[in-house]
């Protein structure tokens, strides 16, 4: 049972950088971008190419970001450019990497027991921790900026960026960029610590992802103080837990998928029914306060 959750939770901070990735999308952005399915396998492909060259482990990992970006630049161009819808575009990238993952390597299973990896230098844990936090603080960082506060307009209000004289656009093609790449970085550490890249790693993971965003979200939704990272981050750690859980009951590792679907559905009703009456009843105590203490003044 140690040994699982130890695995679920290892599992869980590669996750939350997936979660991360697509929070910026989904969450920012509002863009549903499918295009992770095949940017995750891309990431694992990537860097099981250039590990076998003789680039460092640490090298390759930083690749696989770059060409994730660049998938994540694929979509922004269909999308921002040639006009077709983003959930459309997202499918054609997602395509398009089927091939290009296969092309890479010239196969669906690339093996990497024997290849170094960035976890040859301390604990997986303990990297997995460093890497989780530093992307999550830079992140924070970047969308306390000027061009943050305006990838963030561009979700919110794009007439507004417009108004400005900004080129929304701009931001979108930023913002999938960004996101992509950490899609794939997240698949580099995933491939790493199987100690395989294969074609289907892709599979529903945008549910995943998902599904780490909703759980943090509905679990946090009252603590203010945290950031919508920490709680992407804190909702893949929960998911995985739950899944290592389902396993450990009994569960075959092929019914994954239908209990991603369920925890999805599960969180996605408690926020509709229960998140509604919770905010609504807060509101009420806040308005009563107002009012006991305005009779008590008078």
């Amino acid at each position: 049972m140690n040994s699982l959750i130890i695995t679920s939770i290892e599992q869980g901070l590669i996750f939350g950088v997936l979660a991360m990735g697509v929070f910026l999308t989904y969450k920012i952005l509002d863009i549903a971008d499918l295009s992770v399915e095949g940017t995750f396998p891309l990431g694992a492909f990537i860097f099981a190419r250039f590990i076998s060259t003789g680039i460092g482990p640490i090298g390759s990992t930083l690749l696989a970001f770059v060409f994730g970006s660049l998938a994540g630049l694929l979509t922004a161009t269909l999308f921002t450019k040639l006009r077709i819808k983003p959930l459309l575009s997202g499918i054609l990238t997602m395509t398009i990497l089927y091939s290009v993952n296969l092309k890479i390597n010239g196969k669906a299973n690339i093996p990497l027991f024997s290849q170094d990896s960035i976890f040859d230098l301390a604990s997986t844990m303990v990297i997995l921790l460093i890497i989780v936090i530093s992307i999550k603080i830079l992140l924070d960082l970047f969308l306390k900026t000027e061009t943050g506060y305006l990838l963030i307009a561009t979700g919110d209000n794009e007439s507004l960026v417009k108004s400005l004289g900004q080129n929304s656009n701009k931001y979108k093609t930023m913002g999938l960029m960004l996101a992509n790449g950490l899609v794939a970085l997240s698949g580099a550490l995933m491939a790493q610590v199987q100690g395989f890249a294969d074609i289907t790693m892709g599979s529903s993971i945008i549910v995943v992802a998902l599904a780490s965003i909703i759980v943090g979200d509905a679990i946090m939704k009252n603590s203010d103080r945290l950031k919508l990272t920490s709680r992407a981050i804190i909702g893949a750690l929960i998911y995985k837990i739950i899944g290592g859980i389902a396993i450990d009951l009994g569960l075959e590792p092929s019914d994954l998928k239908a209990i991603s679907a369920i925890i999805v559905i599960i969180f996605l009703s408690y926020n509709n029914f229960f998140g509604n009456v919770l905010t609504l009843k807060k509101r009420g105590e806040k308005i009563d306060a107002k009012n006991s203490k305005s009779v008590k003044e008078f």
